[in-house]
Protein backbone atom coordinates (compact mmCIF):
# COMPACT_ATOMS: atom_id res chain seq x y z
CA UNK A 1 0.00 0.00 0.00
CA UNK A 2 1.24 3.55 -0.85
CA UNK A 3 3.16 4.85 2.28
CA UNK A 4 1.68 7.98 4.35
CA UNK A 5 4.00 10.40 2.88
CA UNK A 6 3.58 9.74 -0.58
CA UNK A 7 2.10 12.51 -3.16
CA UNK A 8 -0.62 12.49 -5.09
CA UNK A 9 1.57 12.86 -7.73
CA UNK A 10 3.92 10.15 -6.52
CA UNK A 11 0.84 7.96 -6.40
CA UNK A 12 -1.05 9.12 -9.68
CA UNK A 13 2.58 7.82 -10.96
CA UNK A 14 3.16 4.92 -9.07
CA UNK A 15 -0.63 3.79 -10.53
CA UNK A 16 0.05 4.59 -13.90
CA UNK A 17 2.86 2.59 -14.30
CA UNK A 18 1.16 -0.56 -12.94
CA UNK A 19 -1.47 -0.11 -14.98
CA UNK A 20 0.97 0.71 -18.09
CA UNK A 21 2.91 -2.33 -17.71
CA UNK A 22 0.01 -4.44 -17.42
CA UNK A 23 -2.34 -3.46 -20.32
CA UNK A 24 0.89 -3.47 -22.48
CA UNK A 25 1.53 -7.42 -21.69
CA UNK A 26 -1.77 -8.34 -21.28
CA UNK A 27 -3.92 -5.97 -22.95
CA UNK A 28 -6.54 -3.53 -22.22
CA UNK A 29 -9.39 -5.30 -22.13
CA UNK A 30 -7.83 -8.47 -20.46
CA UNK A 31 -6.84 -6.38 -17.18
CA UNK A 32 -9.65 -4.99 -14.92
CA UNK A 33 -9.41 -1.98 -12.01
CA UNK A 34 -8.76 -4.57 -8.68
CA UNK A 35 -5.57 -5.88 -11.14
CA UNK A 36 -4.23 -3.02 -11.17
CA UNK A 37 -5.21 -1.65 -7.74
CA UNK A 38 -3.22 -4.95 -6.51
CA UNK A 39 -0.43 -4.05 -8.70
CA UNK A 40 -0.15 -0.24 -7.73
CA UNK A 41 -0.60 -1.24 -4.25
CA UNK A 42 -3.45 0.88 -3.42
CA UNK A 43 -7.01 0.63 -1.96
CA UNK A 44 -9.73 0.72 -4.83
CA UNK A 45 -11.18 3.70 -3.19
CA UNK A 46 -8.12 5.50 -3.70
CA UNK A 47 -7.78 4.25 -7.40
CA UNK A 48 -10.90 5.74 -8.33
CA UNK A 49 -10.57 8.92 -6.52
CA UNK A 50 -7.56 9.30 -8.69
CA UNK A 51 -9.15 7.80 -11.69
CA UNK A 52 -12.79 7.65 -11.97
CA UNK A 53 -13.22 5.11 -14.68
CA UNK A 54 -11.06 2.42 -16.77
CA UNK A 55 -10.94 5.18 -19.79
CA UNK A 56 -9.15 7.84 -18.18
CA UNK A 57 -6.78 5.71 -16.76
CA UNK A 58 -6.11 4.34 -20.26
CA UNK A 59 -5.84 7.89 -21.44
CA UNK A 60 -2.82 8.82 -18.87
CA UNK A 61 -1.21 5.36 -19.31
CA UNK A 62 -1.02 6.68 -23.22
CA UNK A 63 -0.08 10.09 -22.32
CA UNK A 64 2.57 8.87 -20.04
CA UNK A 65 3.77 6.57 -23.14
CA UNK A 66 4.23 9.29 -25.59
CA UNK A 67 5.74 11.10 -23.11
CA UNK A 68 8.09 8.12 -23.20
CA UNK A 69 8.56 7.92 -26.99
CA UNK A 70 8.86 11.65 -27.30
CA UNK A 71 11.80 11.68 -25.17
CA UNK A 72 12.95 8.49 -26.16
CA UNK A 73 13.34 10.16 -29.88
CA UNK A 74 14.78 13.14 -28.35
CA UNK A 75 17.49 11.19 -26.61
CA UNK A 76 18.39 9.30 -29.75
CA UNK A 77 19.10 12.29 -31.98
CA UNK A 78 21.03 14.47 -29.00
CA UNK A 79 24.14 15.97 -30.05
CA UNK A 80 23.68 14.33 -34.20
CA UNK A 81 24.44 17.45 -36.30
CA UNK A 82 24.33 15.71 -39.94
CA UNK A 83 20.51 15.99 -41.23
CA UNK A 84 20.72 11.84 -42.43
CA UNK A 85 21.57 11.02 -39.47
CA UNK A 86 18.64 12.89 -37.24
CA UNK A 87 16.00 11.60 -39.74
CA UNK A 88 17.44 8.45 -39.29
CA UNK A 89 18.05 8.24 -35.78
CA UNK A 90 14.35 7.33 -35.24
CA UNK A 91 15.09 3.99 -36.99
CA UNK A 92 18.12 3.73 -34.27
CA UNK A 93 15.27 3.71 -31.39
CA UNK A 94 13.39 1.25 -32.80
CA UNK A 95 15.90 -1.01 -32.68
CA UNK A 96 16.21 -0.45 -29.48
CA UNK A 97 12.97 -0.78 -28.49
CA UNK A 98 12.79 -3.68 -30.62
CA UNK A 99 15.21 -5.44 -28.75
CA UNK A 100 13.48 -5.09 -25.26
CA UNK A 101 11.87 -8.68 -23.59
CA UNK A 102 9.24 -6.59 -22.95
CA UNK A 103 8.17 -5.15 -26.51
CA UNK A 104 5.09 -5.93 -27.40
CA UNK A 105 4.26 -3.71 -30.58
CA UNK A 106 3.00 0.03 -30.60
CA UNK A 107 0.65 0.69 -27.33
CA UNK A 108 -1.28 3.47 -29.50
CA UNK A 109 -1.88 0.91 -32.21
CA UNK A 110 -2.84 -2.01 -29.06
CA UNK A 111 -5.11 0.62 -27.56
CA UNK A 112 -6.63 1.62 -31.11
CA UNK A 113 -7.43 -1.72 -32.03
CA UNK A 114 -8.89 -2.99 -28.62
CA UNK A 115 -10.75 0.16 -27.87
CA UNK A 116 -10.68 2.46 -30.59
CA UNK A 117 -14.48 1.41 -31.61
CA UNK A 118 -15.93 2.33 -28.52
CA UNK A 119 -13.97 4.91 -26.98
CA UNK A 120 -14.00 8.08 -29.42
CA UNK A 121 -11.24 9.38 -26.58
CA UNK A 122 -8.57 6.64 -26.46
CA UNK A 123 -9.04 6.64 -30.77
CA UNK A 124 -8.62 10.51 -30.64
CA UNK A 125 -5.18 10.16 -28.61
CA UNK A 126 -3.73 7.35 -31.00
CA UNK A 127 -4.79 9.38 -33.81
CA UNK A 128 -3.05 12.01 -31.94
CA UNK A 129 0.47 10.62 -31.12
CA UNK A 130 0.50 9.07 -34.81
CA UNK A 131 0.08 12.66 -36.14
CA UNK A 132 2.42 14.32 -33.59
CA UNK A 133 5.16 11.49 -34.59
CA UNK A 134 4.18 12.25 -38.43
CA UNK A 135 4.97 15.92 -37.91
CA UNK A 136 8.02 15.11 -36.06
CA UNK A 137 9.70 13.68 -39.00
CA UNK A 138 8.15 16.26 -41.42
CA UNK A 139 10.00 18.80 -39.42
CA UNK A 140 13.38 17.03 -39.69
CA UNK A 141 12.71 16.22 -42.92
CA UNK A 142 12.11 20.28 -43.38
CA UNK A 143 15.16 21.16 -41.30
CA UNK A 144 17.47 18.77 -43.56
CA UNK A 145 16.40 20.55 -46.92
CA UNK A 146 13.75 17.78 -47.68
CA UNK A 147 10.29 17.81 -48.55
CA UNK A 148 8.04 17.22 -45.46
CA UNK A 149 6.23 14.40 -47.48
CA UNK A 150 9.55 12.60 -46.23
CA UNK A 151 8.42 12.90 -42.50
CA UNK A 152 4.73 11.18 -43.72
CA UNK A 153 7.00 8.25 -45.99
CA UNK A 154 9.74 7.72 -43.01
CA UNK A 155 6.60 7.28 -40.50
CA UNK A 156 4.95 4.55 -42.53
CA UNK A 157 8.32 2.94 -42.79
CA UNK A 158 8.77 3.25 -39.02
CA UNK A 159 4.99 2.11 -38.16
CA UNK A 160 4.73 -0.94 -40.29
CA UNK A 161 8.47 -1.76 -39.04
CA UNK A 162 6.46 -1.64 -35.67
CA UNK A 163 3.57 -3.66 -36.74
CA UNK A 164 5.71 -6.52 -38.71
CA UNK A 165 8.26 -7.13 -35.40
CA UNK A 166 5.35 -7.29 -32.59
CA UNK A 167 3.56 -9.92 -35.38
CA UNK A 168 6.51 -12.05 -36.04
CA UNK A 169 8.93 -11.44 -32.77
CA UNK A 170 11.63 -9.93 -33.64
CA UNK A 171 13.53 -6.90 -34.40
CA UNK A 172 14.95 -7.59 -38.41
CA UNK A 173 12.07 -5.86 -39.69
CA UNK A 174 13.64 -2.16 -38.37
CA UNK A 175 16.83 -3.19 -40.18
CA UNK A 176 14.59 -3.54 -43.66
CA UNK A 177 12.62 -0.34 -42.58
CA UNK A 178 16.03 1.48 -42.11
CA UNK A 179 17.67 0.43 -45.54
CA UNK A 180 14.63 1.70 -47.41
CA UNK A 181 14.42 4.72 -45.31
CA UNK A 182 17.97 5.45 -46.43
CA UNK A 183 17.32 5.49 -49.96
CA UNK A 184 14.16 7.74 -49.68
CA UNK A 185 16.51 10.37 -47.46
CA UNK A 186 19.65 9.92 -50.22
CA UNK A 187 16.98 10.51 -52.51
CA UNK A 188 14.95 13.49 -51.29
CA UNK A 189 18.36 14.98 -50.26
CA UNK A 190 20.05 14.48 -53.93
CA UNK A 191 22.42 11.81 -52.40
CA UNK A 192 23.49 8.77 -53.91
Amino acid sequence: MANATETTTETRERIVAAAGGLFYARGFNAVGMDEVRTAAGVSLKRLYAEFPGKEQLVLEVLAARRRRWEDGLARTAAGLDDPRQRLLAVFDFLEEWFREDTFRGCGFINAFGELGATSPAVAAAAREQKRAFQDHLARLAVESGADESLGAQLALLAEGAQTTAAIAGCADAVGQARGAAEVLVDAALGRR
